[in-house]
């Protein structure tokens, strides 16, 4: 095969997986290279640039706000069910609801839950040695951080390590089209600054305005905090436990993430559904499914086992 047609395979097979996540034809190998698909990253890239249109759109409260309730809300779907639900089933819940927060958590452009959790669960099997993607020790931070995921041997959900979610068809068909769900929240939010200025102008907000704020500053500030976990919660912040890792706890991160910031707690016992073991240590998402526990929405939370809570309290006499 010549290299214009390699070169011409691997420009259409990358395109093609910006709309299907499972359009896996190799050219070359290329799921088995450690580098960045700057194609296929092309959108991602884009949504970085597309913040500097702020200083064209400006702002509004109700903009603002809009963007600020997105954080929220999306970050909870990535760290109460992509993270402590899809990989590490902390909790149970309805196949309805399970859904719901799929759709929820691939809004905010962190891929589907079936890839999110399979190369979360791999983490967890080699946190901090050779073969984990994103561990700042072994590959340097900016590479932990964001380089991780435009490689193009990560682009594939590994779905062998998520067969338990993998069977319902719902969740595979959110992790193919994944881009739909961003792509559709970006719409509505400009179809929603639009209808805010013809009847409410008073708010002095619009369709572009809208999308600038509620879509791309918003996802960009929660993405980048997210991979912070990734990034900075392996390399500062305190240790409780003798992990075989870098994982750190940091209390600044645990409020912008949620509660993932206690990643040194996590690492040591990741089935929990609380990471914030002891109680000043601040976890929404914890106090978030707690309240949907009460209303029947999860059940069966895991809470830490009496071994731990031991250890712990052994920990604090000896400090």
């Amino acid at each position: 095969m010549s290299d214009s047609k390699i070169d011409n395979d691997t420009l259409i097979c990358s395109i093609v997986r910006w709309f299907d996540a499972y359009a896996t034809k190799d050219i070359d190998g290329d799921t088995n290279r450690m580098e960045i698909d700057w194609l296929r990253a092309a959108p991602f890239i884009a949504l970085h640039f597309a913040v500097l249109f702020v200083f064209v759109v400006g702002w509004s409260p109700i903009a603002v706000a809009v963007a600020i309730i997105l954080y929220a809300v999306r970050m909870f779907a990535i760290t109460g069910f992509y993270h402590r639900y899809f990989s590490h089933r902390a909790f149970k819940t309805s196949r309805i609801t399970q859904f719901i927060f799929s759709v929820i958590g691939a809004s905010a452009v962190q891929r589907g839950p079936l890839w999110w959790a399979s190369h979360h669960r791999l983490h967890h099997r080699n946190s901090d040695k050779g073969s984990d993607q994103h561990s700042p020790k072994q590959h340097g931070f900016l590479w932990s951080h964001t380089g991780w995921f435009l490689a193009k041997q990560n682009f594939p959900s590994r779905l062998d390590y998520i067969k338990d979610f993998a069977k319902f068809p719902e969740l595979k068909f959110i992790d193919r089209y994944d881009v739909f769900i961003p792509i559709i929240l970006g719409m509505s939010l400009f179809i929603f600054g639009e209808v805010l200025y013809n009847l409410y102008p008073e708010l002095n907000t619009n369709g572009w305005q809208m999308f600038i704020w509620g879509f791309v500053i918003s996802t960009i500030v929660l993405n980048h905090i997210t991979f912070t976990i990734n990034s900075l919660a392996h390399t500062i912040g305190s240790r409780r436990f003798d992990t075989n890792d870098d994982s750190r706890n940091n209390w600044f991160l645990a409020i912008f993430t949620f509660g993932e910031g206690w990643h040194n707690n996590h690492h040591f016992y990741p089935n929990s559904a609380r990471q914030g073991f002891l109680w000043w240590e601040i976890d929404l998402t914890y106090y978030i499914l707690k309240s949907f526990e009460k209303v029947g929405l999860v059940w069966d939370l895991k809470e830490l086992p009496a071994r731990v809570k031991d250890q712990i309290a052994l920990i604090q006499v000896l400090k």
